[in-house]
């Protein structure tokens, strides 16, 4: 089977025309120039992205981020002319309306049902935006995928002041991996087969799992390192204990106490000059790395008939969507020339 082509892309502010009755997205209507031709306009030039990444391909995943509802999806995606891309999408309670969400083929994956599609919000003083997760299977040999899309609070109101927002969510994403990696209390003192072996932990412990999307921190900032933990090295995301005749299983206060390291794999680009994802001038007059894909252990090592390739990572710039500069083309809607504040991302995982 070919290779999977995914990416990651935050939209910036792919709103509907009409006024939302619970979303502060007052500045997206027709008052405001916002009217249809615009919208049509921002969908139009997204889309001519979209269907240059991979090579002219196209993904085969795609997270985005910045996303008003379903419709505008059904909007891009009618744009793009793909008839295998199907919607796994829900919407949040963010206060602006603004949704993560997954694209992805139908020659690829299977439809989710609807449980294995999920919103996971953040209740801040207000509602923030939500870890989107889909549980995918692989058409044919039943793979699993879990995806997480996620789309991290602003630093609008500076890196520092806003940190606090970032870590939470850090620490949500976090706990939602390692219930995916590990088994809970009750099941790991009270396995439903009867017994566990170190092979069901490490079963377990090798799910494919991919974390992506505008994290708006980069990899080194504390929310990814430390509460997510998600880093460069390759030590920290060792098996669980490998199996052996001679190994017992760990005892439940060690196994419980255990949280899963994850593997960033956009540590390479920070060693290059002006590379980066997102600018902003007001506080760094500088690229930033905010666009992230994060894997687990069992996704980068192959351990469960899919493996991510990290040579593959690339930031995709279009020459159209670049500035003279290297920066991306924020979407202008009085010229209705422009793209996103964001470039997107893109790699591949091999099916093995």
């Amino acid at each position: 089977m070919p290779d999977i082509k995914i990416a990651s892309w935050n939209l910036q502010n792919l709103f509907d025309t009409t006024a939302s009755d619970i979303a502060a997205d007052f500045e997206f209507t027709p008052a405001e120039g916002w009217t249809p031709a615009v919208f049509d306009a921002k969908v139009k030039n997204l889309a001519s992205i979209i269907k240059q990444m991979h090579s002219g391909a196209g993904p085969d995943l795609l997270g985005l981020c910045e996303v008003e509802n379903k419709f505008c999806i059904e909007s891009l995606l009618a744009e793009i002319g793909r008839p295998d891309y199907a919607i796994a999408h829900i919407d949040s309670p963010d206060l602006r309306g603004i949704d993560a969400t997954l694209v992805y083929s139908t020659n690829v994956f299977k439809a989710p049902p609807d449980a294995d599609i999920k919103v996971h919000a953040v209740q801040l003083r207000y509602p923030t935006r939500d870890i989107f997760e889909v549980r995918l299977e692989l058409i044919g040999t039943n793979t699993e995928l879990l995806v997480l899309v996620n789309h991290w609070p602003s630093r609008r109101q500076g890196q520092f002041e806003s940190e606090p927002h970032r870590i939470t969510v850090a620490e949500l994403c976090g706990r939602i991996v390692d219930e995916a990696l590990k088994f809970s209390r009750s099941d790991f003192l009270n396995p439903p087969g009867g017994v566990l072996t170190l092979q069901d932990l490490n079963d377990r412990w090798n799910r494919n799992v991919l974390v992506m999307g505008d994290l708006n921190d980069e990899p080194y900032d504390r929310s990814v390192l430390h509460y997510l933990l998600a880093g460069k090295d390759l030590d920290h995301i060792e098996e669980l204990q490998k199996p052996g005749h001679d190994k017992p299983l760990p005892d439940a206060k060690t196994y419980l106490e255990k949280s899963a390291y994850l593997f960033n794999a956009m540590w390479p680009l920070l060693g290059t000059p002006d590379q980066g994802t997102f600018y902003f001038a007001e506080a760094t007059n500088s690229m930033n790395l905010l666009d992230q894909f994060i894997v687990s252990r069992g996704l980068f090592f192959g351990a469960r008939g899919l493996k991510f390739d990290p040579a593959s990572v690339q930031i995709f710039r279009a020459p159209e969507m670049t500035t003279s500069k290297g920066r991306p083309k924020p979407f202008d809607k009085k010229t209705s020339k422009g793209y996103s504040d964001h470039f997107p991302i893109q790699s591949l995982i091999q099916v093995i």
